[in-house]
């Protein structure tokens, strides 16, 4: 479901990215990879707290880099409300 949101070009990658679309008010959900220092854990967490956008911890940098077609991230953000909500249950889920 990432690749898909990623080819509509609905997703925003790495810690740049992610913070702009959140900052921006784009996205409408936040993933983080377990392996991602706790600084930037720590940083999101609150961040999406802040803008009220859902963050959610899932496996690590080159699970999430290959689940869009790329080398490892640490941080996605999804700019798409449908396709946050269907992640967001599929990602509960496992």
């Amino acid at each position: 479901m990432l690749g898909l949101a990623m080819k509509a070009g609905k997703v925003s990658s790495g810690e740049f990215a992610t913070e702009q679309a959140v900052k921006s008010g784009s996205a409408y959900l936040v993933i983080l990879a377990e392996t991602a220092s706790a600084n930037t854990q720590k940083k999101f967490r609150n961040m999406c707290a802040y803008y009220k956008v859902p963050c959610i911890l899932f496996g690590d940098k080159e699970q999430l880099g290959r689940a869009i077609g790329r080398e490892y991230r640490s941080s996605l953000a999804v700019c798409e409300a449908h396709f946050a909500e269907k992640i967001a249950a599929l990602l509960a889920e496992a």
